[in-house]
């Protein structure tokens, strides 16, 4: 139950951030609307939204340890200067995550796995780690409503742009259903994951158990 709870707040900050992130670029790009929507904070409920703040979100960890943001930031597009600017916004969420795993990387390199190699609390922050990695790859994949496609999305013509809009209300029950049910599909996001874990020097192994115990209703 510590590990689930420890995790649990970890990521609520990190969704918090990763919408500032957002927010912050969205006001130096030109819209002023952000600071009266309270969106420069680090408070949740200025991000939330019931189901893909915390339904969503939620779903994904317990059945496969992705790390799926769950904010909501609503930008005026109008009022942003360029196209660019749009692109950065988008681009701004995931390198807030970014930053994240480095934090989280240090603790556990310079302190954590030196002096609580086996403890839970070491499993839980690494099991953090892989979710704030899975966050960031799954972000960048070019599928509506991701940052990755809204990354793309203002230099697409408008008629790709009208044809794709219906996909964002199903793509990430698209990839719900993909990452489920299509094993190369789910095997080549997870060697990506781990891949990372390592180079990064924390080992996957622990992230590994940071899930089994976050898992705390299947012990």
């Amino acid at each position: 139950m510590a590990c689930f709870l420890l995790v649990v707040v970890i990521w609520v900050f990190s969704v918090c951030l990763h919408e500032y992130g957002h927010a912050k670029v969205a006001q130096l790009g030109g819209d002023y609307t952000v600071e009266e929507k309270g969106y420069l904070s680090m408070n949740p409920i200025h991000y939330a939204h019931p189901v893909l703040s915390f339904v969503l979100p939620m779903i994904f960890m317990v059945m496969g340890g992705i790390g799926l943001p769950g904010g909501a930031v609503y930008i005026d597009h109008r009022l942003l200067r360029s196209r660019a600017w749009e692109t950065y916004i988008s681009l701004a969420g995931p390198a807030m995550n970014l930053i994240l795993v480095v934090i989280i990387t240090l603790v556990l390199r310079l302190y954590l796995i030196p002096h609580y190699p086996n403890h839970i609390g070491t499993c839980a922050v690494a099991f953090a780690l892989v979710l704030e990695i899975s966050a960031i790859l799954l972000n960048l994949i070019p599928i509506p409503p991701l940052d990755g496609f809204q990354a793309i999305e203002p230099w697409l013509s408008q008629e790709w742009r009208e044809r794709l809009a219906p996909v964002a209300q199903y793509g990430i029950f698209v990839l719900f259903i993909l990452f489920w049910n299509v094993e190369p599909i789910n095997n080549a996001f997870w060697s990506c994951v781990w891949y990372i874990s390592d180079f990064l020097g924390v080992d996957a192994s622990l992230g590994f158990d940071g899930y089994r115990a976050f898992q705390f209703w299947k012990q």
